[in-house]
């Protein structure tokens, strides 16, 4: 089973901007989509964005889609997420996972074998 290695978290202050990558283990790894999720202790996970890797199609919770671009570089089984203008609530573990074809249905359960995750904390 393929591998997700999640890093780019951080500490750091509201209006920052970070970059969290998501590189597979595997080199013929070919999802039909990868999403990120987001989640805070004692809560469930929050989907956040999704991308169709075969067109780039994308699909981001409504509160990020202002701030977040999820991208993915298939020669490098790389996903990422660039956040940006960040908000003390998106202090969160952040994890990537592959999906199936619904990228657009803002499921969790969509999405499987998760990553170890990043942390990502934001301070006001």
């Amino acid at each position: 089973q393929v591998q997700l290695v999640e890093s780019g978290g951080g500490v750091v202050q509201a209006g920052a901007t970070l970059r969290l990558s998501c590189t597979a283990s595997d080199s013929t790894f070919d999802p039909e989509s990868m999403g990120w999720v987001r989640q805070v202790p004692g809560k469930e996970r929050e989907f956040v964005a999704s991308i169709k890797y075969s067109n780039g199609f994308t699909s981001y919770l409504d509160s990020v889609e202002d701030r977040f671009t999820i991208s993915r570089d298939n020669v490098k089984k790389t996903t990422f997420l660039q956040m940006t203008s960040l908000k003390p609530e998106d202090t969160s573990v952040y994890y990537c996972a592959p999906g199936g074809p619904f990228f657009y249905r803002h499921i969790t359960s969509d999405y499987n074998n998760w990553g170890q995750g990043t942390q990502v904390t934001v301070s006001s």
